[in-house]
């Protein structure tokens, strides 16, 4: 069963790739912001998936798996995080305030990344546990718990708000359901970080996959078209 286990997140990447695409797409059209920086997020959630393929495969170098950790462990959480706060407030000034944090947090990431010891054994493992690959308690290894834990829970509350203000307002049934699955495939991505850390190769595959696929069908719930009797509402107005 472990040599099939880069099957997933082979898919989890192609699933994240078009997500993104659909995003960048619709940021053209729309030229709302937040949908520029999920696009980012489902982009890097797409190359971190791409890097785990690469080191089941093939074995695990330094630069995959920094790779893997800087997009994948670390920095595609603050980014959806800091998109749903820009479509929670809708406002210029909020949207230069997450910019300037996001790049600051790439460039800490990248920067403690740079700076930092890779054991090379820890590598020759089917799915390498950053404790062992950076160091228990170092710098690199902290990133999630300082970056990641914390932007989860602001993506998590703020979709969950989104979702409590569209309750019971039938125009907005599939936003509202739509927010859920999103919420819920978030949740799911950060479980597997549980299967991760222990180096469940099958455990955390398998929520690769499945969180992103969950995340684009709540998306495309979301993104459904009002029926033609109720009002077309934006969803972020909304919430």
């Amino acid at each position: 069963m472990l040599t099939a286990m880069w099957v997933f997140p082979l898919v989890a990447a192609g699933v994240a790739f078009v997500f993104s695409a659909v995003l960048f797409r619709q940021f053209g059209a729309r030229r709302r912001p937040y949908l520029l920086v999920w696009g980012i997020a489902l982009a890097m959630y797409g190359v971190a998936s791409a890097a785990v393929v690469v080191g089941v495969l093939n074995g695990w170098t330094s630069f995959w798996f920094e790779l893997y950790w800087a997009l994948g462990a670390v920095l595609n959480v603050p980014f959806l995080a800091g998109g749903e706060i820009q479509l929670l407030a809708r406002n210029r000034t909020v949207d230069a305030v997450v910019y300037l944090v996001l790049i600051f947090i790439t460039a800490y990431t990248v920067a403690v990344l740079r700076g930092a010891h890779v054991d090379p054994a820890p590598l020759l493992e089917r799915l390498p546990s950053g404790k062992h690959v950076f160091g228990d308690g170092t710098p690199a290894h902290r990133l999630p718990q300082l970056i990641s834990i914390p932007s989860f829970t602001v993506l998590l509350l703020g979709t969950l708000w989104s979702a409590w203000k569209m309750r019971g307002r039938p125009e907005l049934r599939d936003r509202f359901y739509g927010t859920l699955l999103i919420a819920l495939g978030a949740s799911v991505v950060a479980g597997g970080a549980t299967f991760a850390a222990f180096g469940n190769l099958p455990g955390f595959c398998i929520t690769l996959v499945l969180g992103i696929c969950v995340m684009f069908a709540g998306f495309l719930r979301a993104s459904r078209h009002a029926p033609a009797s109720a009002p077309v509402v934006d969803a972020a107005s909304a919430s």
